[in-house]
Order: C-alpha cells, then sequence, then structure tokens
C-alpha cells in the first residue's frame, strides 16, 4: 500500500473514530483561497452583457467586476463559501457528522462578502480563522446558471494575500499544532509557499 493510500485509509478511520469523540479536537486543518460563491440562474442578456460563455471557468476581468454587485442584487441569489481547499472542508466535516472536526484558514476581506463568507463557513460546521486584509475585497467567484450549464468568473482578490505571519497567531498555532492532517490544494503554493513549506516540515517532523 502506497504512503498515499496509507494516509486516505487512516483519515477515513479518524473519520468514523471521531463518531464516538465529542472532546472537539479537529482532526484536518485546510489552507487555501476561500471564495465567496454568489450564485443565480441569469439570462442570455447577462451572459452577452459581462461575455460569459456558458459551462465556461474563468478567471475575472476589468469587465466582469460590477457582475458581482448585479448578481448580490438578485432575488434568486444564493451565498456558498467555496474554493476548492474550502469545499473540501465541508464535505469532511459532513463526512464526520460532527462540528469542530475540520478546520480552515484563508485571506479574506473586510467587507460585507468577507462577513457573508464566514458566516456560511461556521454554519457549515468548519471552525475558520481568516486573515483580514483590510485594503482587499474579498474573493469571489460568480457562478452563472443558465439551464443546466454552470459558468464560473472567479476573482482571487484577498485570497491571493495570505501571509505566513497569521500562522503565528494563538488560535492559527493551535489549529496546526492539533490537526492530525492539513490539506491544501495545489492553488495555494501560487499564494504562500513559506507557509506550505511551513506546514510540510511540521508534519514530516510530527509524522501527520
Amino acid at each position: 500500500m502506497s504512503a498515499t493510500v496509507e494516509k486516505i485509509d487512516s483519515l477515513i478511520g479518524f473519520i468514523d473514530e471521531s463518531k464516538n469523540n465529542s472532546d472537539g479536537q479537529l482532526a484536518i486543518l485546510g489552507l487555501g483561497n476561500p471564495l465567496l460563491d454568489i450564485s443565480s440562474p441569469v439570462n442570455d442578456a447577462f451572459m452577452k452583457k459581462y461575455d460569459i460563455k456558458a459551462g465556461n471557468a474563468i478567471l475575472a476581468e476589468d469587465k466582469h467586476l460590477p457582475m458581482y454587485q448585479e448578481l448580490a442584487d438578485m432575488s434568486t441569489v444564493e451565498y456558498i463559501g467555496g474554493g476548492s481547499t474550502l469545499n473540501s472542508m465541508r464535505v469532511s466535516r459532513w463526512m464526520s457528522q460532527q462540528s469542530g472536526f475540520s478546520g480552515y484558514m484563508g485571506c479574506i476581506g473586510k467587507d460585507k462578502f468577507g462577513q457573508v463568507l464566514e458566516d456560511a463557513t461556521k454554519e457549515a460546521g468548519v471552525e475558520c480563522n481568516f486573515m483580514i486584509d483590510e485594503k482587499t475585497a474579498t474573493g469571489t467567484c460568480a457562478v452563472c446558471l443558465t439551464g443546466k450549464e454552470r459558468s464560473l468568473v472567479a476573482n482571487l482578490a484577498a485570497a491571493n494575500n495570505f501571509k505566513i505571519a497569521h500562522c503565528s497567531t494563538e488560535k492559527a498555532k493551535r489549529m496546526i499544532a492539533s490537526a492530525k492532517f492539513i490539506y491544501s490544494a495545489g492553488f495555494f503554493l501560487t499564494v504562500s509557499v513559506d507557509t506550505m513549506l511551513m506546514c510540510a516540515k511540521q508534519c514530516k517532523e510530527e509524522n501527520k
């Protein structure tokens, strides 16, 4: 059995055991790019206005920036805590059926969307510890629904600005120390390589 398979098997076993464990120990910590998914059905005029192709997934350009508030103003809008790693943390929390099983760190802005994202993460039962960038907007992802198609336009914004200094805060140190597993998608490597190297070194030293 490969080391990767062994780690996955160990995580599944840990999740299963946690269902009978109520001590609130953090099992898995994710570090990544937090994005608030702003989702709504839209019409063809909206897609044409912002030059969006059905079923596509792209990074936002300047021409797309007004779209996020326009979506937020729609009566059909839904907000979902997103970004690859945060999605994984929400699923692992759901698998364990235990609040506080999964934790998450990333960078958001000090704005309305940041507060909505933090509230959605907590509501999902994930313990979060966001770094706050007071000068940059919270990262968002427009989810434009047209029939059976879903088009994504991501604006990373503050998600790009996580700094390793945040890992020196007391809560961050506790989360890193207590987690049995530390997880991140590859996207985070373009944001804070030093953070990932620090976590990798600690995992190796502690055989996590």
